[in-house]
């Protein structure tokens, strides 16, 4: 469509998640006729993103250090692990501020069609946290999705140990939302997690 370097951007752009040909052109085109862009600055983030960030050791949250501020901070519960998805859950929860546990972050899900099993994961490196016997509960927090209950099953069936309690988040209709247009699936969730109202 366009002449060389400006297509290539755009192209560039496009492979990352989330954004289509028009966004990319969009942004693209921002970049182009904004004067006060910074596109240096942007190159240089970019380039020490990959050389400076890396995965937790502990938990494989994002940091820039060999453990992450959670892992390192004395104020978390050790008893308690919460298990995400990827490194952006532990952010979401963390804005909720109902959780004082650590994390585990699994890398992604069980997906067969993808080609991802549970070995492409993070679970040895879980199961070896709780070996030492101090953590008593650990909350699964994968997605609500096909992938994320495959892979909360295949948790909870492997993770069953005495003196360990396994939880999985509620999960159901959201605040704002109308029955009408929520899925069966939403539905069935939201009965199963049905609470008694007090008087």
């Amino acid at each position: 469509m366009y002449d060389g370097i400006v297509q290539e951007l755009i192209d560039e752009l496009g492979r990352l998640p989330g954004i289509g040909p028009k966004s990319a052109q969009r942004i693209a085109f921002h970049i182009l006729q904004t004067e006060s862009f910074d596109v240096r600055r942007l190159a240089e983030l970019l380039n020490d993103i990959r050389d400076k960030v890396h995965f937790c050791a502990i938990c494989g949250n994002v940091t820039e250090h060999e453990t992450c501020s959670i892992c390192r901070n004395p104020r978390r519960s050790p008893a308690t692990i919460c298990v995400v998805e990827e490194a952006k859950d532990v952010v979401a929860i963390e804005r909720t501020r109902e959780f004082s546990g650590l994390y585990h972050v699994l890398g992604g899900a069980i997906s067969p069609i993808d080609g991802i099993g549970p070995d492409q994961l993070r679970i040895k490196q879980l199961l070896g946290r709780l070996a030492d016997g101090v953590v008593t509960e650990v909350i699964i927090a994968t997605d609500p999705n096909l992938e994320g209950e495959a892979t909360a099953t295949y948790l909870t069936r492997l993770l069953v140990q005495p003196n360990l309690r396994i939880s999985r988040l509620a999960s159901g209709l959201p605040v704002g939302g109308d029955l009408e247009y929520a899925d069966e699936v939403t539905l069935g969730r939201a009965f199963e997690g049905r609470r008694t109202v007090d008087h």
